[in-house]
C-alpha cells in the first residue's frame, strides 16, 4: 500500500512528478531518518515530532514550494528562499529540474536538521 504522500507525489502531472521526484531523493539521501508523513494535505518530512519541511505543488503558480518551518534558523540562506509575507515558513521553489541547485537544497537540509527540538520563533 502506497502511503499518502507517496500517492500525492506520484499523481502529480509533469513537471511536478519529477521535481517532487528528485526532491525527495535529495531530502532522503541527506537525512536518511526523515520520515514522510501526509499532512495538511501536502508530503512533509519530520524528524521525530520535529516538522522539517513540506513540498507542495503549486499548479497554479506553476513551481514546486519546498518550504521550512524553522526559516529563523536559516537566515544565512535568505537570498534563497522565498518568504511571501510569511512570518515562519520560508521556501525554495522550483520551477523546473534544471532549478534545483543541490549543493544550496543539501546545505539548507543540513541546517534545518540540526534544528531538531528548537522552538520555530527564537534562536
Amino acid at each position: 500500500m502506497v502511503n499518502p504522500a507517496e500517492h500525492y507525489i506520484l499523481n502529480q502531472p509533469e513537471p511536478y512528478r519529477s521535481i517532487l521526484m528528485h526532491i525527495q531523493v535529495i531530502i532522503e539521501h541527506t537525512i536518511p531518518e526523515a520520515e514522510l508523513k501526509y499532512k495538511w494535505r501536502m508530503p512533509c518530512y519530520y524528524l521525530g515530532k520535529t516538522p522539517v519541511c513540506y513540498l507542495n505543488a503549486s499548479h497554479k503558480n506553476q513551481f514546486v514550494d519546498v518550504g521550512f518551518w524553522r526559516s529563523a534558523y536559516l537566515l544565512e540562506f535568505d537570498e534563497h528562499l522565498v518568504s511571501e509575507n510569511r512570518k515562519v515558513v520560508k521556501s525554495l521553489r522550483y520551477y523546473s529540474l534544471e532549478d534545483i541547485d543541490e549543493a544550496i537544497f543539501i546545505a539548507i537540509l543540513k541546517e534545518a536538521e540540526k534544528q531538531k527540538g528548537k522552538s520555530f520563533y527564537n534562536k
